[in-house]
């Protein structure tokens, strides 16, 4: 889907004020609301917007301990797997991967010992070869888009 400037304003703004008002928005842009609103179902249903929750800390809700865990799958079973990890409270995220292993998991713990109870449990899963855990000991980057959603808009305006 192409992103035209007007478009990586309005991400700019979601990005930057995610709790303003639609009218406020096209107030700060200059477009009338029609068009924004216009603009805003289009990013949703090409999938650019994919939600508008709020950003929640996992360390803040007493999970402060951040892992990647590394799953081996007998081959066959990935979309068993896969299924069985989202009943695990404490994978947040899960992705297929190519390279170490065939999934990758983001998990969150209360401490190390919570961790062990919750690698214990994956290996557990029928279809779980094995597991490795690399713990986080720092965020460098946290996750973002706007650098992103900037350079799209300065492609867009060459």
């Amino acid at each position: 889907m192409a992103v035209d400037e007007l478009d990586t304003r309005i991400l700019r703004l979601l990005l930057e004020q995610p709790r303003t008002s639609v009218r406020e928005y096209a107030r700060i842009l200059g477009v009338a609301r029609g068009t924004l609103q216009a603009r805003l179902d289009r990013l949703e249903r090409d999938g650019v917007i994919t939600g508008t929750a709020p950003d929640l800390s996992p360390a803040a809700l007493g999970h402060p301990v951040l892992a990647f865990v590394h799953i081996e799958v007998t081959q066959g079973h990935l979309d068993e797997v896969g299924d069985a990890l989202a009943a695990v409270p404490e994978i947040v995220e899960a992705f297929s991967i190519t390279g170490g292993g065939d999934l990758l998991t983001r998990v969150v713990a209360r401490d190390n010992a919570h961790l062990e109870d919750v690698v214990q449990k994956l290996i557990s899963l029928p279809g779980v070869v094995r597991t490795r855990t690399e713990i986080a000991l720092r965020e460098r980057v946290s996750h973002r888009l706007l650098p992103l959603v900037e350079s799209i808009g300065r492609a867009a305006r060459s």
